[in-house]
């Protein structure tokens, strides 16, 4: 049985745990989940930092394989567990998904974290709220780029729901979060495409296990 290491309202657990899901694995018949990070602490001990000398989560072990780095784990996940083709299997595809899943982590949740950090994370008075309503203008600016995208197409790489829609659609999750929250601080653009696949994603596939607490 996989182990998994990481607390639920954390976003890089939350694509690995929405990933096993897609892929029929339920927690306690086929992986442990251990609450660890922040007030789980765990994620410091001697024993993480063996197998994750980030002292991040999420960590997943799969009999002697050890993996870190969420985006890495998904694709493990989906290479070795999709039996029933949830993913395709077109190497085109799975690069025009992958491409999406790099650009989430590299370009849109560096910039839209400073924004979720500091309104979610950052006690009120210690709040730079310049920086976070720069952080969130550019993000929203960012997400500019996925309405074209899904202008002419139902998902980021066509037209079959795919990893990288997965990781951009946490990120668009905390971008309607954080606006719903603060719309005075975080005032979002209304991007009808974006809204379309969103709604898609939440009533077609199994989303909703991420936004369990």
């Amino acid at each position: 049985m996989m182990t998994l290491w990481g607390r639920k309202n954390s976003i890089n657990v939350q694509k690995v745990l929405w990933c096993l899901a897609e892929l029929g694995l339920e927690e306690k018949r086929d992986f442990t989940r251990i609450d660890a990070g922040l007030e789980y602490g765990v994620n410091k001990s001697p024993e993480y930092l063996k197998m994750n000398p980030n002292g991040l989560v999420p960590v997943l072990q799969d009999g002697d394989l050890i993996l870190w780095e969420s985006h890495t784990i998904m694709r493990y996940l989906a290479k070795k567990y999709d039996s029933q083709v949830r993913f395709s299997k077109d190497a085109g595809i799975q690069a025009a998904s992958e491409k999406w899943m790099d650009w989430k982590l590299s370009t849109l949740w560096p910039t839209l974290r400073v924004a979720f950090l500091g309104l979610m994370r950052t006690p009120e008075p210690e709040r730079n709220y310049e920086a976070i309503k720069k952080s969130f203008a550019d993000s929203d600016k960012l997400l500019g780029m996925i309405d074209i995208t899904l202008a002419d197409r139902p998902y980021l790489s066509g037209q079959s729901f795919e990893l990288g829609d997965m990781c951009i659609a946490l990120g668009v999750n905390r971008w309607v979060s954080l606006s719903n929250l603060h719309p005075d601080i975080c005032p979002r653009t209304d991007y009808k495409n974006i809204a379309k696949w969103y709604q898609q994603i939440q009533e077609k596939t199994l989303f909703q296990i991420t936004q369990q607490t």
